[in-house]
């Protein structure tokens, strides 16, 4: 069991990492299936997978046609401070939007990245698509 497994989840919400983003993140390592039941829902679990360097879990969940060929991991140092969903919404049932802010710090630091986010579905599974920076 990962150390992080019981502690209050990355995403903000009040379940535990086990019980919130973590299900997630080991579902499609186990099975390669991706389980989000939303846009939001996908997007706190790759808020959460970008607290804990869970770099084939931001891979499998980008789509492909935006996907980068390798992601980095979080620069040594950085923190993360939290995440907060400002708005989101459904512009039809494969489309969708999530406004947030993300908080870290780095170095002393305090950085702030807001962003909305485009998600799309297909067959089933929501993919972060692209997002324009506040």
């Amino acid at each position: 069991m990962k150390a992080t497994e019981d502690l209050p989840c990355p995403c903000g919400r009040a379940a535990s990492y086990r019980h919130c983003c973590g299900r997630l993140h080991a579902q499609l390592a186990a099975s390669g299936e991706l389980l989000a039941d939303s846009a939001e829902t996908l997007m706190r679990s790759r808020y959460s997978a970008y607290v804990l360097d869970e770099l084939a879990y931001l891979q499998a969940t980008w789509h492909a046609s935006t996907r980068p060929a390798e992601l980095s991991p979080n620069e040594p140092g950085l923190k993360w401070l939290g995440l907060e969903v400002k708005k989101h919404g459904q512009l039809d049932a494969d489309h969708a939007w999530v406004e947030f802010v993300a908080r870290c710090k780095l170095g002393g630091r305090a950085q702030r990245l807001q962003e909305r986010s485009r998600f799309v579905r297909e067959n089933g599974a929501w993919f972060y698509l692209d997002g324009e920076l506040s």
